[in-house]
């Protein structure tokens, strides 16, 4: 696959800088770095094969710091014989070659990778800062320090590309479960295959422990899952015949049989994988930011160190060139924004790997940003803060009816929706009388069905339905406190049943942690006002509509928006579809069986606990910190060493502090996110 960079209309390269596409790429995370937008407005491509080596992606720990230490064994015994071991032939030539050969192992690379630079039309890199700075503490007799800079620069160049390699590894180990093998069922003969060789439609066999390496369909009556994989959650999982079960999931009772449904690389896990890893091109405004300062921060740190290198002979009495070069040199070596580029994008690469081993998928850094800044959650009501699992509460039927034949008529009218009330219907009354004949059935949006049984008129549906008949009834729906079903038979009103959904166990802690986060709860459901009102009064949300139309849903938003608020919606992902686009976040709840969810939210949960919510703007208000202490720590080491080394009270010594250390500093602070616990 191509890498694609972005450039802007001057041609000048916007999507990564060439120290992050090789850390990158050593760290065989190049990746991370691809699928920017098809309409980015640029046809730039720029291939693996580029004819230059961006460094092997094969190479071991030890390989990687063999030029390091080869350097640092031959800086070493020079500095000995410079010093503690004086020896009569180490001068001149030989002392200047001795040196030479010593900056070769790790400097020469660096050269390298500048002269690329420039060639890709980027002239002020980081690699020709460093090479600049060294070969110029050459040319004033600095051999030390010039091997020294460039030693230390490569080493922290190693640590950063290990940091990476751990990042991407750590996401990888968390999200890309599957098992390399598998068992399946041949004339009934179990034989063990590779699992990316299995077929749509073989049968495996899952013993108890096992992981299921595609994604299928459970032949066995039951089997319990670990989900943990997919949802961070080890809570067991039951699944029944015919049911969907993911790639991922340990079985964790009797012998099981999974009939393959989908090709492995097509499996839910492996497009929960490709999401995280893609996830990084959508770039945070603090990362975009930061990438557009250094493009202009680092010449302008060129222009200084040439002033600072020239000015003084008209103002310095007892002007000497090399001190003032020397003050230059080390000056470009703290200008180096190696701590930036790299700690930033692996911060927010960190955030999205927190947030996914909770079960959390983030589509982009900037999406982090935004639900840290989130103001208000607006959600819905029905599989969101409740189960989605309607009972019949109570049937209130006029006595002149026969309770148990109207019930008969009723499921077999809602046999022909899939709506959760029509389930509930049927689990309450049982099995359906297909003696019973439907005729002109049809359903009302917005109201209920109708239907002619016996040449009469039977409806069931809300009190609009029987407003739009003009049935009369004689009592006030808005009392009732649950979901009521209203049934007419033959013009009159027959009574209603009552329908309730529980409220799920973890919302109220939900509410609590929302609150607790400073952001305001609005609850918004098509449900009855008076259904909405009392779940929103016991968990203390501080808003709720009921009765209300996508169309209502979009203005209610609209409503929180001209306050200058920002706002994150939580639903299905696919019915709330102009919510979700017009919110600054959309949170999709139960993401896990939907690739629906997974293409229109910003946020996906994957399992469906609304506790997950609060949980991921907190991981993003602690990415954001990472990223700020960074920038923060960054700036004012190199800020305080600059303003010292153009003084000429700063070394090359305390620079490669400034650059490498602080670099290092900044890594370690990034990574520091995926140990993080956010309950």
């Amino acid at each position: 696959m191509e890498h694609k960079h972005k450039y802007d209309a001057q041609g000048k390269q916007l999507c990564c800088t060439p120290q992050e596409e090789k850390i990158y790429t050593d760290a065989n995370a190049k990746k991370l770095l691809e699928k920017h937008h098809n309409n980015d407005g640029h046809n730039h491509e720029h291939s693996d094969d580029d004819g230059h080596n961006h460094g092997s992606t094969d190479k071991s720990t030890f390989q990687m710091f063999l030029p390091a230490i080869i350097s640092f064994v031959l800086l070493m015994i020079a500095i000995a014989f410079d010093n503690w071991l004086p020896q009569s032939w180490f001068t001149g030539w030989v002392r200047i070659i001795w040196y030479a050969i010593a900056y070769l192992p790790v400097g020469f690379p660096v050269i390298k990778e500048a002269f690329e630079s420039i060639r890709k039309s980027d002239v002020f890199s980081e690699f020709l800062l460093m090479s600049i700075a060294t070969i110029g503490a050459f040319a004033i007799g600095e051999y030390p320090e010039g091997v020294a800079v460039m030693l230390f620069y490569a080493v922290g160049e190693v640590f950063q590309t290990l940091a990476v390699t751990r990042a991407k590894a750590n996401i990888k180990t968390l999200l890309d479960q599957r098992p390399d093998e598998v068992t399946i069922l041949e004339n009934n003969q179990a034989k063990t295959i590779k699992a990316e060789t299995a077929s749509i439609g073989n049968i495996i066999q899952l013993k108890p422990g096992e992981k299921l390496g595609l994604d299928g369909e459970l032949l066995s009556e039951t089997a319990s899952f670990n989900t943990a994989a997919l949802t961070g959650e080890s809570k067991p999982d039951t699944k029944t015949k015919g049911e969907t079960v993911l790639a991922g999931m340990i079985n964790l009772t009797t012998v099981a049989q999974v009939k393959v449904t989908t090709a492995y690389t097509d499996s839910k896990l492996s497009k929960i994988l490709e999401l995280v890893q893609n996830a990084t091109a959508q770039k945070a405004p603090t990362e975009l930011f930061i990438r557009k300062f250094a493009k202009i921060y680092t010449p302008i740190v060129v222009l200084l160190a040439v002033l600072i290198t020239i000015i003084p002979y008209f103002f310095v009495s007892d002007y000497v060139f090399s001190q003032w070069l020397y003050r230059a040199l080390v000056f470009l070596v703290i200008s180096c924004p190696c701590a930036l580029v790299i700690s930033i994008p692996l911060g927010y690469f960190g955030g999205i790997g927190a947030a996914s081993k909770n079960g959390i998928l983030f589509k982009g850094s900037n999406f982090l940003d935004a639900i840290a800044n989130i103001q208000n959650l607006v959600m819905d009501k029905t599989g969101t803060m409740t189960e989605g699992v309607f009972k019949v509460q109570e049937v209130v039927f006029d006595n002149d009816f026969n309770q148990a034949e109207i019930l008969q008529m009723v499921n077999a009218l809602e046999s022909h929706s899939t709506h959760p009330v029509a389930t509930a219907i049927h689990e309450y009354v049982g099995k359906i009388n297909n003696e019973i004949k439907l005729e002109n059935t049809e359903e009302i949006a917005g109201h209920g069905l109708r239907a002619i049984i016996n040449g009469k008129e039977l409806l069931v549906g809300n009190f609009k339905l029987m407003n739009k008949f003009s049935i009369p009834y004689g009592i006030d729906p808005n009392s009732i406190v649950y979901t009521v079903i209203a049934v007419a038979y033959d013009k009159k009103f027959v009574g209603y049943i009552t329908i309730a959904d529980s409220i799920k166990e973890d919302a109220q802690l939900t509410i609590d942690k929302l609150k607790e986060l400073g952001v305001k709860t609005t609850m918004l459901s098509g449900d009855k006002t008076t259904v909405v009102k009392f779940v929103a009064e016991k968990l203390n949300i501080n808003n709720a509509f009921g009765d209300l139309l996508p169309e209502d849903k979009v203005n209610k938003v609209k409503e929180i928006k001209t306050k200058n608020e920002t706002v994150a919606f939580v639903g299905d992902g696919v019915n709330d579809a102009p919510v979700v686009a017009l919110s600054d976040v959309g949170i999709a709840m139960g993401g896990l069986g939907s690739d629906a969810t997974i293409e229109t939210a910003d946020v996906v949960i994957q399992d469906d606990r609304p506790s997950k919510i609060p949980m991921a703007i907190n991981i993003g208000k602690q990415t954001k910190k990472i990223v700020w202490q960074n920038i923060a720590l960054a700036f004012g080491v190199k800020a305080i060493v600059l303003v010292l080394g153009a003084g000429g009270l700063a070394t090359m010594w305390e620079a490669v502090f400034a650059d490498v250390g602080v670099a290092l500093l900044a890594i370690l602070n990034a990574v520091r996110i995926q140990r993080m616990k956010f309950y």
